[in-house]
């Protein structure tokens, strides 16, 4: 089970960098509205991405 919810959270964070990285980039899913915040959320994901990795790193 904990190696299930490491993957879905390496699987949530890479969505949530490609969503928060094109709406930086080209502002197409949610219209580039507040570049600061999509910035922000993309910080967060890739620090969830880390622990996610080194997590799953750390269960084999």
């Amino acid at each position: 089970m904990p190696k299930a919810l490491t993957i879905l959270g390496l699987v949530v964070a890479v969505l949530l960098l490609i969503v928060f990285g094109l709406d930086t980039a080209i502002g197409f899913p949610l219209g580039g509205g507040d570049k600061v915040m999509s910035i922000g959320f993309s910080v967060c994901a890739a620090v969830l991405g880390y622990l996610s990795w080194t997590t799953w790193r750390e269960l084999q």
